[in-house]
């Protein structure tokens, strides 16, 4: 695929989460440009107050794209468990609080399904690209990777919920699955490749 962008474009990614941008910047190596987070920027992350990760991504974008004036990607993405009613679901990421290691929001996720026969489990990632902060024309996609919560964690890669996060095929935990591994199956690696190929029939 050729590039999208210029050398020298920069696109501010709605993030601060290392983890996510470096997903990201994986996922999007061949549009060409510059992913920048917003934190580099001096850019505050948008309060996430919608019901749905779609509307949130779309709102980190605006925010990102009009505090820095350059196009801007927002990700809004979380793991959805039916058996303790879509939690984490939105709040993914403060599920055990606005300050919640990534340990405490997976205590908290195991204590919920203690018992629970269901154990099924989906990650779900809405992407959003804006080419200005006022674009009436948003550009979106989105990914859901489906899996199994396990109670022991295993792999030292990925973030969040990963090391509990089993993918039966594989008989892996995503923790356990290389960056690259990752990026071909995940919920994040769906979204990224749907928006890249809506860029490229539009840019």
């Amino acid at each position: 695929m050729s590039a999208m962008f210029g050398a020298e474009q920069r696109i501010v990614v709605a993030t601060g989460n290392r983890g996510k941008l470096r997903e990201l910047r994986e996922a999007f190596a061949s549009l060409g440009g510059v992913l920048v987070p917003q934190t580099e920027l001096g850019v505050f992350a948008a309060p996430e107050v919608a019901p749905t990760f779609v509307e949130n991504a779309l709102a980190k974008a605006r925010h990102a794209a009009q505090a820095s004036g350059l196009p801007a990607i927002a990700d809004d993405s979380g793991l959805v468990v039916p058996a303790v009613g879509g939690a984490p679901g939105i709040r993914s990421a403060r599920y055990a609080g606005d300050q919640a290691t990534d340990a405490q929001n997976n205590a908290k996720l195991l204590a919920a399904l203690d018992g629970a026969r269901d154990r099924s489990a989906y990650f779900f990632c809405a992407l959003v690209f804006l080419a200005w902060p006022t674009d009436p024309t948003p550009i979106t996609a989105i990914g859901r990777w489906d899996g199994l919560i396990v109670d022991k964690p295993r792999g030292e890669n990925g973030f969040g919920y990963d090391p509990h996060f089993l993918i039966p095929a594989l008989d892996r935990t995503a923790a356990e699955l290389s960056l690259g591994e990752k990026t071909a199956l995940s919920h994040r690696g769906q979204a990224c490749r749907r928006l890249a190929a809506k860029l490229e029939n539009v840019w």
